[in-house]
């Protein structure tokens, strides 16, 4: 008697149901949420993913530069002076997240043309400035920063915009 083939199934078992894969947008966004945990501002963690044919490039986050104090160590200087979040960048001790991601771009020769950059909040008007020239094609948030001006700097620099629900930010896999 000749044994039937049948369909390979996996193995179910009642206590693990199927876990919902992200989307890249998801994906990168978690990555850049999890990035923004190394930041070192008082006020807001901001984390950035560059992003090319679904490879990760570079990363960055808002903190002092490289080998100063940052505001962690000694406070805000926004806050002591009654700065409002979005304005007077200059007076801020921290890089924004994208900035440090197109400086570590640059520091290790990686061409960020074309890119798509994650971030966990809509940029300043410097950084839109910065991403225009960077050549970056998409701009992908889930939050908020108190600057609106970089739209129609997007829309003038042909940059895609798109904000997004914040992702779960369970970490959801089977063991």
């Amino acid at each position: 008697m000749k044994k039937r083939k049948t369909k390979h199934q996996p193995p179910t078992t009642n206590h693990q149901l199927p876990v919902k894969r992200p989307s890249w947008d998801e994906y990168f966004l978690k990555l850049a949420l999890l990035v923004a945990e190394r930041s070192t501002c008082r006020r807001h963690h901001v984390g950035a993913v560059i992003v090319r044919d679904k490879r990760v490039l570079t990363t960055g986050y808002n903190g002092a530069a490289a080998g100063v104090k940052d505001c962690l160590e000694l406070g805000c200087l926004r806050d002591e002076l009654g700065i409002p979040s979005g304005t007077r960048q200059e007076i801020c001790r921290a890089i924004h997240a994208e900035q440090n991601a197109i400086i570590q771009a640059g520091l290790h020769g990686i061409n960020i043309g074309g890119a798509t950059i994650y971030c966990t909040h809509t940029p300043c008007t410097l950084c839109a400035r910065m991403l225009a020239n960077a050549r970056i094609k998409r701009y992908v948030s889930c939050s908020n920063y108190a600057d609106k001006s970089f739209r129609n700097l997007f829309r003038e620099a042909k940059i895609k915009f798109a904000k997004l629900k914040k992702p779960n930010l369970k970490i959801e896999i089977l063991d």
